[in-house]
């Protein structure tokens, strides 16, 4: 089996290249890409999986932007219902749903909203919710420099629910926690009662 080179993280996507290969695709399903619908297909197809895994292209420096804030408490902190959109890895099939984080600071917080770019970061990449999960709670407990983490993702995948089982109401829950709200029963029972 002839080995691929990957790329870097960070390089652009060929979408010449994507939108040639979608062109095939379509023969192989049996399709028409000279069909009037179908003409511009492989462009389109080529600039969406350009912009859905754009998470390939970013680094948290560029991500945080420069936005941490002195803070002298160290209450929880709790960002609830951060809407994230993803493909899962197996199937490249959409998955959706919400993400909600907490953490408790040691002196420095980031701005609310780098929070959801943190998520949207991992979550633009080819994923599984089990490691997103994760890939979130370690990003902010590293920006942070917290005392603990917790991140709870709500998600439906596509994969259960057009294909295989065919599960319409399924969803996925998974969460992740790190330092204090790991070794601390009342710090994660908080943090989980609040992310209800």
């Amino acid at each position: 089996m002839k080995k691929i080179p990957k790329k870097p993280l960070g390089a652009q996507p060929d979408e010449k290249k994507i939108a040639a290969l979608v062109k095939e695709l379509l023969v192989e399903l049996g399709e028409d890409p000279a069909r009037e619908g179908l003409r511009k297909t492989p462009e389109r197809v080529a600039k969406s999986l350009a912009f859905l895994t754009r998470g390939y292209r970013q680094n948290m420096k560029s991500v945080i932007n420069g936005a941490y804030f002195a803070s002298g408490t160290n209450h929880m902190v709790i960002l609830k219902d951060i809407e994230l959109y993803s493909l899962c890895e197996h199937h490249m099939l959409p998955f959706y749903g919400k993400c909600t984080i907490g953490y408790i600071s040691r002196g420095k917080v980031l701005g609310v909203s780098k929070l959801a770019r943190i998520v949207d970061m991992f979550a633009r990449r080819l994923q599984i919710q089990e490691r997103l999960t994760e890939e979130i709670a370690n990003a902010v407990m590293a920006e942070t420099g917290a005392e603990g983490v917790g991140v709870v993702v709500h998600a439906k995948h596509l994969c259960m629910m057009m294909r295989g089982v065919e599960k319409q109401n399924s969803e996925m829950t998974t969460s992740a926690v790190l330092g204090s709200f790991r070794e601390d029963e009342k710090v994660r029972q908080e943090f989980l009662s609040l992310a209800k």
